[in-house]
């Protein structure tokens, strides 16, 4: 009796258990991409801490490895240029010997307004930033993956992939391509035993969507729109990403999950 007892908790261990498991997550010093990590070194993964500045970073990394040392280096990219991605996978596999898990979770939005309106470099900025980036890394984790005929690859997509919108027009666009991108790679990757999904956030509490929360009327407002009557926390999706790095999806490729409070339905 006290076998079955104890079957339980001994499978969900097993589950989302990510010991000896290597994770690079872009856009991680903060919001989203913060929680992915900490809560990654929390289920056992090493963990590499990515944004623009090295600052920012090398604190995550070391508030990490004060809970789980060894756990998490800081390697700051910016995802603009192939050359620094390139070095964050290098430097990735120096440290820590392989990448099982990327999250593509970094992204810009430097347009607000109309799409008719919008300057040509914002808009290629967006599409290169959004999406030739994400190939770009999933092109140089790929190879090591397949070899190994095993992998995780997360895209954070958005809500805004899924509806119109007349102000953040190219953004959505781009996270809508993100959901293609992972459709395209899970069936050229799935015979190899690589997994690629995306999460698609609705409003999240983070500074990257200050402007639609900081307001306190606007706030209210958003909460108002939600069936769960509040917007997400970082940590609120973070969880769904620890569900598709682990075995516990062992069997979900080419899905868009939406973490939205039910804004969508």
């Amino acid at each position: 009796m006290s076998d079955v007892m104890d079957r339980p908790a001994t499978l969900a261990g097993t589950l989302f258990d990510l010991t000896g498991k290597v994770a690079v997550i872009t856009g991680s010093s903060r919001g989203i991409g913060k929680a992915i990590a900490e809560q990654f070194a929390a289920h056992g993964a090493k963990v590499v801490i990515s944004s623009r500045k090295a600052g920012p970073c090398e604190e995550v990394a070391a508030a990490i490895n004060a809970k789980s040392p060894g756990h998490a280096i800081a390697v700051p990219a910016n995802i603009s240029s192939k050359d620094d991605l390139q070095r964050l996978m290098d430097e990735t596999r120096k440290a820590f010997g392989k990448i099982d898990v990327l999250v593509c979770n970094a992204a810009s939005n430097p347009y607000y307004g109309s799409q008719l309106d919008i300057p040509d470099d914002a808009f290629n900025k967006i599409l290169s930033n959004n999406i030739v980036a994400n190939n770009w890394m999933i092109q140089m984790v790929a190879p090591e993956m397949k070899a190994r005929r095993d992998g995780s690859i997360i895209i954070v997509s958005s809500i805004g992939g899924l509806r119109g919108s007349t102000v953040i027009g190219a953004y959505c666009i781009s996270k809508a391509a993100d959901m293609q991108l992972a459709r395209n790679l899970a069936g050229e990757l799935g015979p190899d035993n690589i997994r690629v999904n995306c999460i698609a956030p609705g409003l999240v509490k983070t500074d990257f969507a200050r402007a639609l929360w900081e307001n306190p009327d606007r706030q209210k407002a958003a909460n108002s729109s939600v069936p769960l009557r509040r917007i997400g926390e970082p940590e609120d999706i973070a969880g769904g990403v620890v569900f598709l790095a682990s075995k516990a999806a062992a069997f979900t490729t080419g899905q868009t999950i939406v973490m939205d409070g039910g804004v969508t339905i």
